[in-house]
């Protein structure tokens, strides 16, 4: 086995969550019906459950256009209009096995109008919501009090720099010293309401691979309690974005000895250090090892168009369905197929960076 592969992972609030899971069940029958289903369940093309989990894009453009991200390539750096809370609301209400959503895409989702109406509203139908920031937001209108006060059960924050000058190089956009105040006030506000939700969170790569060993420190000084390497770059599923991020991506050169001196600096300074990667890629010929998304979860974007997951998150690269009609489509003849291919082993050329005997 690689080392790597028994380095520990980022987790939930084991009792939050274990709580927030029952009280659902307990409001909701439904929900704990359909879980159980999904987890009696076998891997096939039809299935007799609905999605437990979703990614869904509150908004699709971002103030910062980072060199790893798809979203540099878009004019003005957005795709497509912001999900209305009237789809989103509609969404939340037709998806009864819903026991987790991720309420971010490819954006910044403190940019959208109803972002904490809508985490409120997951929240009180007790839904965990995760969601993803670059922090460049937090301090206007007290967002680092509204995001808090919504009750999001963990928020990570994005910082792929330890200082200023890699920050702004990778982070393109942004500014290191407002980010730091913004993760300062988000932090001191989650401690004093006893919600300590946050998690600092950095893309290993070429730019901050010579910074790591000061990131545990930097999120000790920024109030976070938890930090996590990933060591994975996307490729969005585009050939374009796969020979950019591959020239960048540190993955293979990040070593075991490398790991327990971060996770010693994490012990000294009181913070839980946890790493975030594909330790083995899908096998397209062991159908017990095959990529997990289509069968319990989608990615659903601003514009209402169902995408199969979060390492494409753009539905120009690849569609299955109308979201709004997600109950119907879940079971479609191109969900189906799309299924299939990955049981018969036949891997779409979108998802086979996925997979360690695809040819990519």
């Amino acid at each position: 086995m690689d080392r790597l592969s028994t380095l520990p992972r980022p987790f939930r609030d084991i009792e939050l969550h274990q709580s927030n899971l029952e009280s659902g069940f307990n409001h909701f029958p439904k929900r704990k019906e359909n879980y159980l289903r999904y987890q009696a369940s076998q891997k096939g093309q039809l299935v007799d459950y609905m999605p437990v989990m979703l990614d869904i894009e509150n908004v699709s453009r971002c103030n910062y256009h980072c060199t790893m991200c798809q979203v540099s390539d878009w004019n003005g750096y957005k795709r497509a209009d912001d999900m209305s809370f009237e789809d989103y609301q509609a969404l939340i209400d037709s998806q009864y096995g819903l026991i987790e959503i991720k309420l971010q895409g490819m954006g910044e989702p403190f940019l959208g109008k109803c972002y904490f109406e809508m985490i409120e509203y997951a929240r009180e139908r007790y839904i965990w919501v995760r969601s993803i920031t670059n922090g460049s937001l937090l301090h206007i209108n007290d967002n680092y009090k509204r995001v808090i006060d919504s009750d999001v059960s963990e928020l990570h924050v994005s910082i792929d720099g330890a200082t200023s000058e890699t920050y702004e190089k990778i982070r393109r956009g942004g500014h290191f010293e407002r980010v730091e105040k913004n993760c300062r006030l988000l932090n001191e506000y989650a401690r004093q309401m006893n919600r300590l939700r946050t998690r600092m969170w950095v893309v290993v790569q070429e730019a901050n691979f010579g910074e790591l060993e000061m990131f545990p420190a930097l999120a000790s000084e920024w109030g976070f309690d938890r930090l996590t390497f990933s060591l994975d770059l996307n490729d969005w599923g585009q050939d374009k974005w796969r020979e950019v991020n591959d020239k960048v991506d540190k993955h293979k050169e990040f070593d075991f000895s490398q790991a327990e001196r971060l996770l010693a600096l994490g012990n000294k300074h009181n913070i839980n250090v946890t790493f975030w990667f594909l330790d083995e890629k899908y096998d397209s010929t062991d159908a017990k090892n095959i990529c997990p998304w289509p069968f319990y979860r989608a990615y659903v974007s601003s514009d209402m168009r169902i995408v199969p997951c979060c390492i494409l998150a753009n539905p120009e690269v690849y569609e299955l369905g109308d979201a709004r009609q997600l109950t119907k489509e879940w079971n479609s003849e191109k969900m189906q197929a799309f299924r299939r291919e990955h049981l018969e082993g036949n891997i779409p050329k979108i998802c086979q960076s996925c997979y360690k005997n695809s040819g990519k």
